[in-house]
């Protein structure tokens, strides 16, 4: 499974701070932000959280799944889950 992202756009987007700044926002180092935007690193929840605090927008509009048999799987995999839990 694919995960996109939009971090380096957002990070621009709201004045154009560095790299390092944003990684000193989140308690993380400039190499996780780089991996991160790059695709190359999936990032944990609590550095999602703390990058949508930082980028003053939601976890769910920074990173989404790319379109495709991988998304499908997944999203039937939650909603699976979450039947259970209903119960």
């Amino acid at each position: 499974m694919k995960l996109s992202n939009v971090v380096k756009l957002k990070r621009i987007e709201l004045g154009n701070f560095s790299q390092q700044q944003l990684a000193e926002m989140v308690g993380c180092s400039r190499q996780t932000i780089i991996s991160i935007e790059s695709g190359k690193m999936t990032p944990s929840i609590e550095i999602a959280l703390k990058l949508s605090h930082a980028l003053s927008t939601s976890v769910d509009a920074l990173f989404s799944i790319e379109e495709g048999e991988d998304k499908d799987n997944f999203c039937n995999k939650v909603r699976t889950l979450f039947n259970c839990y209903k119960k």
